[in-house]
């Protein structure tokens, strides 16, 4: 039995894997994304149409871990110093959103389809909810994450997630179902919350961080994935026995490893287990879509997905130049959240259990939240030209940049960009300069330089400045803005030019750890180096022993930053560098050497 059972999960596995790989090749290839070649696949295979996979329920409850995994990837690039930095946006913006986008389709749903007032409540709250396992990748893929645009599409997205709780507890307030009527009140779940969180936060801390500290010592890498898998579903585990979102706790175990010298080993060793798992979850999605719910009623699920993703747009919109957004940036921030949420199809579910609709109608909802989810890749790709900043804003400074045969680009004109840029042109090399930041491209301007306006960290920016032919691109930005994942996008689209970075510090260093990198400088060391040049020389220090001290300092940095890389480690090494007790030591085996003050 357990041998059939076996090859029948395999016979199943074999064609829905196999139809999601070509469905999403092709979809990509086509510009449309993978969540809707999944989507798309997983109907085709499923007992819809093709019937040669079944059992869609209980596929999609496994892969739900996928989204679980997303979260606590998305909490490692969050540390608590960035939350409370968008928490404007996260309490603001998104609770905004959530609430609006709530009332606004809970209204739809009353006046179109005519529910009952409880009802049109559980199907109207769940669909103000977006996909965060679309988005967020959509976003990823077009390197707009760490932007100020993708920030505030996240804060939207985290405030979602953390009202799941609210929804759950809203529907459970309304349910006939006489067996909800033993469960916890809604109070008693958001104390379960608080407590949970801080729990999790004293476990991140005392428990977690020495749990990778002693892996580490070890040297056991395989044990890394073991732990970061138990973390990831530990966390979700304690938050479901409580009731509450397996998500939620999965992104608060992210956070509370963000700052840690591990987030990027784990992020690496969690990361194909998440893609997997969300690729499942989408094909179950797809499987579980009831054609014959839409056939017998084609025109109402067509004209409530295309009401849904209006109605959101139209309130995300306004909500956006309510809060001072340019009317460009508000219009895609409103089409990208437009479509309804995986999250739909898990508080349908609770709707239905509590009597409040029929297994009918979630159906057919769960076919509206699946076909405005498949909207969202298209209307992207047909608002592109109106949500695009034009050629020229408030005057002929603010233009895009174009291929204009140049050898090299240098991404940021700031100080660090300026003198980059300089030394190339020196030299006669022909240089494309890209900034984001008004004020820079018109200062440029002033001195006879043409700095192109836009954001180009983005391949597809890149593309239009002529990278496809570039010898370099120069990444010169300030902060922490560059991540590998971007610089691998980058080379893999353009590998005939050498890559290189500015990056903010030795961390920073760290975590682009195998980026493929032709050179990386960190921003501060060589001029931190002539200063204690002058520093020495004003002590009277003579310019051979100045040398050789640089020389010194350098070879131990380097043999430093070489054991934190093979770490992954900031403070690996940590006896290498120097300090004060070092040279005392020093001094001692070598007593000709010169006191320094």
């Amino acid at each position: 039995m357990a041998v059939h059972g076996g090859l029948s999960l395999v016979r199943e596995f074999a064609p829905l894997l196999g139809a999601g790989l070509i469905s999403v090749l092709a979809f990509r290839r086509m510009g449309l994304g993978a969540t809707l070649g999944y989507l798309v696949a997983g109907a085709v295979v499923g007992p819809q149409v093709l019937g040669l996979v079944g059992d869609a329920e209980s596929k999609l409850t496994f892969a739900e871990l996928g989204i679980t995994l997303l979260l606590f990837l998305v909490g490692l690039e969050l540390s608590p110093q960035r939350l409370w930095r968008l928490k404007h946006d996260i309490f603001g913006f998104g609770l905004l959103q959530v609430v609006l986008c709530g009332l606004a389709v809970t209204g739809l749903v009353l006046l179109g389809a005519g529910f009952t007032l409880a009802a049109a409540i559980a199907l109207g709250l769940p669909l103000a909810l977006s996909s965060t396992a679309q988005v967020l990748p959509m976003l990823q893929s077009a390197g707009r994450l760490r932007t100020p645009f993708g920030e505030r599409a996240f804060s939207v997205l985290l405030l979602q997630d953390l009202s799941l709780v609210p929804l759950i507890t809203i529907i459970a307030a309304l349910s006939r179902n006489p067996a909800d009527a033993a469960g916890p009140p809604g109070w008693v779940l958001a104390l379960n919350t608080v407590l949970a969180i801080a729990g999790l936060i004293l476990a991140g801390r005392f428990i977690l961080r020495p749990l990778f500290r002693l892996i580490g010592n070890l040297g056991e890498r395989e044990m890394f994935v073991f732990a970061g898998l138990f973390t990831v579903i530990a966390a979700a585990a304690i938050m479901e026995a409580l009731g509450l979102s397996t998500a939620l706790g999965a992104f608060i175990a992210g956070v509370m490893l963000a700052d840690s010298p591990y987030r990027h080993e784990l992020e690496a060793d969690v990361e194909p287990f998440r893609s997997i798992l969300l690729g499942l979850f989408f094909l179950a999605v797809g499987m579980m879509l009831d054609l014959n719910a839409v056939a017998a009623r084609p025109g109402f699920v067509i004209g409530m997905a295309l009401a849904l993703v209006a109605v959101k747009a139209g309130v995300i919109f306004l909500i956006g130049l309510a809060f001072r957004m340019n009317w460009r940036p508000a219009l895609a921030m409103g089409l990208l959240l437009s479509q309804g949420g995986e999250f739909g199809f898990v508080l349908f579910a609770q709707a239905q259990n509590a009597y409040l609709i029929a297994p009918e109608a979630a159906s057919l909802f769960g076919a509206i939240v699946t076909l405005s989810m498949a909207t969202t890749p298209f209307l992207m790709m047909l608002t592109k030209r109106f949500r695009t900043e034009p050629a020229a804003g408030d005057g002929a400074a603010l233009q895009p940049p174009r291929h204009d045969g140049a050898s090299a680009i240098v991404v940021g004109y700031g100080r660090f960009g300026q003198t980059v840029a300089q030394m190339l042109i020196a030299q006669g090399l022909s240089v494309t300069l890209i900034d984001r930041d008004p004020q820079v491209i018109e200062t440029g301007g002033k001195f006879g330089m043409k700095v192109y306006y836009g954001d180009g960290t983005r391949p597809d920016l890149l593309r239009l400045a002529g990278a496809q032919d570039a010898e370099l691109i120069l990444f010169c930005l300030d902060g922490d803005q560059i991540t590998k994942e971007m610089l691998e996008m980058v080379a893999n689209a353009y590998p005939k030019a050498a890559v290189m970075t500015r990056v903010f510090d030795r961390r920073t260093l760290i975590a682009l750890k195998d980026a493929p990198l032709a050179g990386a400088v960190r921003e501060v060391l060589e001029s931190a180096v002539v200063m204690a040049r002058q520093a020495l020389r004003a002590v009277g220090v003579d310019d051979g022993e100045i040398e050789r001290s640089e020389g010194e300092y350098r070879r131990v940095d380097a043999k430093r930053l070489g054991i934190q890389l093979e770490a992954g480690d900031i403070y690996a090494a940590r006896d290498v560098m120097f300090s004060q007790a070092r040279q005392k030591r020093q001094r001692q085996d070598e007593p000709g050497v010169r006191e320094q003050p």
